[in-house]
């Protein structure tokens, strides 16, 4: 919505154009009308039904009313915005002529009339069209001051201040600074953000619509920080944003609206309704008050015609039928490899919001530096010498001379591709036996780019259809879920209890399943120091697992990357009591070693018979397909590794004595500070409790309030803390009073000062929810 109107010049010429390559259908003769160059808009989704291909023989004038947000309008426009007024009184003019046309206007943040003047002037309750202000407090004061005076929605649109239309405003009448303004554009931050959106929606119960919306994601975004409206740019993206919305929310068309035509080729295309500027500000310019409803009754006297043109009754019968896509003028024609690629044209998952958490997270930490962040789950900075990947790469090397190489194989080893399965294997499972009494076959590992890779690998292998059915350990590490929607997976989440994963609960899962005709293939876990949660799942839990396996004939994905970088000693991993080849163990030296190496592996020891009746082993079927992903995993990173497991002598649990002790003391410190600032009596006052890992990196706490991306934002911006919120790993949705503490990276001081200030934040947002 850039610009004094609703029609910034950039948008309202492409949806211009767009509107002259459309035409509508004439209805009831199967004939194609002469409209071309006209478009338009329709009311809220899910409340008009399946839209309609346009239908003819309805007796009486066409109904161009719909139902936007709850409240019924004469037809399917909002008017405005304006965000000053194009002559005296015009605000006065505009919110008047909209009242008597039963339709809402938008009132920007810069209105020389006090927004209780304004609404009390209108049946239908405005709309504030307000900015991310470099002063929080003055965006969240335009906020409470248009909900207090009865307005009916707030609108924030992304993208630069530069595209804010007017400039010098006389005397803004609802901003705590009076006097003249030579340039508004001082008062805003340069650019609006996802994460302006995620304040404005905490800063107010007046449902929020977003614009400036270009893409999918874009709309899928806006929807999971809460907006209750989307506000799109451009006429031919609209199809693809409607159609990924999919009634969630109304979708608003803005810029380029001229007459009653172009209103039903928006809805046509996928609009609830659109903003019709440009003909409101002439109108106004003409004639104030009367010139506006002028333009305003012209519009939906238009709107009518061109529906009975179409032979649409109602607004929720146009469909894409009515419109019909013109030839292109002379000269417009782009050759095919000049036209950008639409975002809804690629794979569904690039628009998923899972695939989004770790970049919000980034802006809310690089947008506030000075937070204590308890976020990062990665390994602590200060056991890390540069000089030591140098002495670990020569440790392999003279390795690879004891076992006989020649100067060219030590070549070929390091600087050629290698073998697809890894050239370690062997050193991998010699550690493996050494410190997890995992005793199984080089043969049976496959060296990865990291975990990650190895998680693609085996649901790749395993899941062959859409009635196969992925089952994970609820809340679950985003790596797994973002894999499956990666390959169109189902994932089925089994929801922890207080203590773990209970195996009655994923037992009903599986039957459930079966019930429905899918095939549950695999369950992924992290028995040990879980991300996020921080659970350990005990022994007696660990044999029923196993047992269950067994039982149903499905396979356990075992992850376990935090089990030696914890102090004492650690239960055994399933895999080392796998008998029946039930679990697939997936491992990482991002934590043992370092994560720069990006070094992975999965043991596969599973069983494999061909049509021929050959027996093979899972991890050649990874084999084959990494060959097709990575190729093979870094020969120069898969040195680094190994001359760090020959220099312990495949004891990583040794190697890391130092940082398991650091790690445990971070977890003590972290629960310590808990619980002097929160006291049981204090904390029980509260509704807040969280658990008591013993290794790990992580910890959660619960709360007694929405613990979202917008508690986030107010928990960095006021009170210098950040953490990650716990619905983030709940596939199935839920864990909307959960925070995760991560305390692997914080030094003692950085804990204790961070912990007072989280302390702080959960009592003051508690008492703001009471």
């Amino acid at each position: 919505m850039p610009g004094p109107t609703a029609d910034g010049s950039e948008h309202s010429a492409a949806n211009r154009a767009a509107f002259d390559r459309r035409g509508l259908r004439q209805g009831g003769h199967g004939a194609h009308g002469g409209h071309g160059g006209q478009g338009g808009l329709g009311g809220q989704r899910g409340q008009r039904g399946q839209r309609g291909q346009g239908r003819s023989g309805n007796p009486g004038p066409p109904d161009t009313t719909v139902k936007i947000l709850g409240r019924v309008w004469s037809a399917p426009l909002v008017v405005g915005p304006l965000c000053a007024p194009a002559r005296p009184g015009g605000e006065l003019a505009v919110v008047r002529a909209a009242s008597t046309a039963q339709l809402t206007a938008v009132v920007g943040a810069f209105a020389e009339r006090t927004f209780g003047e304004l609404a009390s002037a209108t049946d239908v309750p405005p709309w504030l069209r307000t900015y991310a202000f470099r002063d929080r407090d003055m965006g969240r004061q335009l906020a409470a001051r248009a909900e207090e005076a009865g307005f009916g929605a707030v609108v924030i649109a992304l993208g630069s201040r530069d595209d804010v239309g007017l400039r010098k405003v006389a005397a803004p009448a609802n901003l705590t600074r009076q006097g003249p303004l030579s340039d508004v554009r001082a008062l805003l931050d340069a650019h609006a953000d996802w994460a302006d959106v995620t304040a404005l929606r905490a800063a107010t119960t007046l449902p929020l619509l977003v614009a400036g919306v270009r893409t999918p994601s874009d709309a899928l975004r806006a929807v999971d920080s809460g907006a209750d409206g989307i506000v799109v740019t451009s006429l031919d993206a609209l199809p693809a944003i409607a159609e990924t919305v999919a009634g969630r929310c109304p979708v608003l068309l803005s810029g380029g609206v001229r007459s009653g035509a172009d209103i039903v080729t928006s809805v046509a295309s996928g609009a609830d309704a659109v903003f019709a500027g440009r003909p409101v500000l002439d109108g106004l310019r003409a004639g104030g008050r009367a010139g506006v409803a002028e333009a305003l009754d012209g519009l939906v006297r238009e709107l009518a015609e061109a529906m009975t043109f179409t032979g649409t009754a109602t607004v929720a019968d146009i469909g894409p039928g009515v419109v019909r896509t013109g030839p292109r003028t002379a000269g417009t024609t782009q050759p095919a490899a000049a036209r950008p690629l639409r975002k809804a044209e690629l794979h569904a998952s690039v628009s998923d919001p899972v695939l989004d958490t770790m970049t919000f997270l980034n802006e809310i930490t690089s947008r506030y530096p000075e937070a204590i962040s308890f976020a990062p789950g990665r390994p602590y900075d200060g056991f890390f010498d540069t000089e030591q990947i140098f002495t670990h790469l020569r440790r392999y090397l003279n390795h690879l001379e004891e076992q006989g190489c020649s100067p060219q194989q030590v070549r070929t080893a390091m600087y050629q591709y290698g073998p697809t399965a890894g050239q370690i294997r062997e050193i991998i499972a010699d550690s493996l036996r050494a410190d997890e009494n995992i005793d199984v076959p080089a043969e049976s590992i496959v060296v990865t780019v990291g975990a990650q890779e190895a998680m693609l690998l085996v649901l790749r292998a395993l899941i062959t259809g859409p009635d196969d059915v992925l089952l994970v350990s609820s809340p679950c590490y985003v790596g797994i879920t973002g894999a499956a929607r990666l390959l169109d997976i189902a994932v089925t989440p089994v929801e922890e209890q207080e203590d773990g994963i209970s195996c009655a609960d994923l037992e009903a899962a599986i039957r459930n399943e079966r019930a429905r005709g899918r095939r549950p293939r695999a369950f992924y876990v992290v028995p040990d120091h879980s991300n996020p949660s921080g659970t350990t799942m005990g022994p007696q839990a660990r044999a029923e697992l196993l047992q269950l396996a067994a039982r149903h004939g499905i396979l356990i994905l075992e992850d376990s990357p935090y089990r030696l970088v914890s102090p004492g000693p650690p239960l055994p991993t399933l895999k080392s009591q796998d008998r029946a080849h039930s679990v697939v163990h997936l491992g990482s030296f991002s934590k043992t070693v370092f994560p720069g190496a990006r070094v992975g592996f999965v043991v596969a020891d599973q069983p494999v018979v061909d049509d021929s009746g050959h027996t093979g082993l899972l991890a050649d079927e990874l084999a084959k397909i990494k060959s097709m992903v990575t190729v093979n995993t870094s020969s120069l990173s898969q040195a680094a590794v190994a001359g760090t497991l020959l220099a312990a002598g495949g004891r990583v649990s040794e190697l890391n004595a130092a940082a398991s002790a650091y790690y445990g003391d971070a977890m003590r410190a972290t629960l310590r500070e808990l619980g002097r600032h929160l006291p049981l009596e204090r904390r029980e006052a509260l509704g807040v409790r969280w658990n008591e890992p013993t290794g790990g990196f992580f910890l959660t706490l619960r709360v007694p309030f929405r613990a979202d991306n917008a508690a986030l934002i107010r928990s960095a911006q006021d009170f210098g803390v950040i953490w990650t919120p716990m619905s983030y790993f709940h596939p199935g949705g839920g864990g909307l009073h959960g925070i995760r503490l991560s305390t692997s990276y914080l030094t003692p001081a950085q804990i204790g000062e961070g912990i007072a200030r989280l302390v702080r934040f959960i009592e003051a947002e508690s008492a703001r929810t009471a």
